[in-house]
């Protein structure tokens, strides 16, 4: 064989190889790619998703009504405007009040979507009646304390001094939670107690001090924090013997039913403990 035949038939395999090698580079690169993209889809899915809320709950939306205890009004008043901001097209209406007045309101047939009680016992008369959709849970607890009018002209120091002559005072009524805890305090500390009026909610007892119409009475430390320009709390031992479970529940009659369920799950929610603390409430 000739010496040019033979270096041709070398060069021949080694471009033959360079092809090989080439277009195995060539695959190569093309799986590469291949998988590459699909990664990159994959996270591009991902970030898509997370970003329109896909997968997340729904938002709320209409409007939604929410009886509630009345020493809640100062906190829930401040969850619904924020719950409102972060559900555009929401509307909360709140309904105060004692909240037995409230359960036999809702009990009648009022048109409520979500109940928050000051006590366990209020909230079971509406659960009782099946009024309730599902179990209700306790969000925050609350104490007594004596409120008296700022600088404490009557130099009240305890339950004790309620009775002492000339001291007027105002409780709630029995059947309301806080009218209740006083009384189970009261026990506590065996002492009778004749008050000079009886009202409907905790917020009435605290207007007459802040009146001047009583020289104390017994509410929610809550309500003293709240109106702290005008009222000075004085705690007392026995206030640790009727501290107030308040439970919450979305109610079976709910018109809006999808925004009542929204509305509970928000007050259960970090941001909604934060604004409760704040304002003197106890987690459950």
């Amino acid at each position: 064989m000739s010496t040019r035949t033979t270096a041709s038939r070398r060069l021949a395999a080694a471009t033959a190889a360079v092809l090989v090698l080439g277009l195995g580079a060539t695959a190569c690169n093309s799986d590469d790619g291949k998988s590459s993209g699909s990664a990159a889809s994959a996270a591009t899915t991902g970030a898509t998703s997370a970003a329109d809320g896909s997968g997340a709950v729904p938002k709320a939306k209409g409007g939604i009504t929410v009886f509630a205890a009345a020493s809640l009004k100062e906190t829930f008043t401040e969850l619904g405007k924020k719950f409102e901001a972060a559900n555009p097209g929401t509307k909360v209406t709140f309904n105060f009040g004692g909240s037995s007045a409230l359960a036999t309101s809702i009990n009648s047939g009022a048109p409520a979507d979500v109940f928050a009680a000051a006590s366990p016992a209020t909230m079971k008369t509406v659960t009782d009646a099946g009024g309730a959709t599902g179990q209700p849970t306790t969000f925050v607890r609350n104490t007594l304390t004596i409120a008296v009018p700022k600088g404490n002209p009557k130099h009240i120091a305890g339950l004790k001094d309620l009775t002492g002559s000339g001291v007027k005072v105002a409780l709630c009524a029995k059947e309301v939670p806080c009218g209740a805890a006083a009384l189970t305090a009261l026990k506590a500390a065996d002492l009778n107690l004749t008050p000079v009026t009886l009202e409907q909610d905790v917020k009435g007892a605290l207007t007459k001090v802040e009146l001047g119409e009583v020289d104390a009475s017994l509410v929610y430390k809550t309500d003293v924090q709240s109106d702290a320009a005008k009222i000075d709390g004085v705690d007392f031992p026995e206030a640790a013997k009727a501290v107030n479970d308040y439970p919450i529940a979305a109610l079976a009659k709910a018109p809006n039913k999808d925004g009542a369920a929204a509305f509970v799950a928000y007050v259960r929610s970090p941001e909604a403990k934060q604004v409760l603390t704040a304002a003197g409430f106890q987690a459950p």
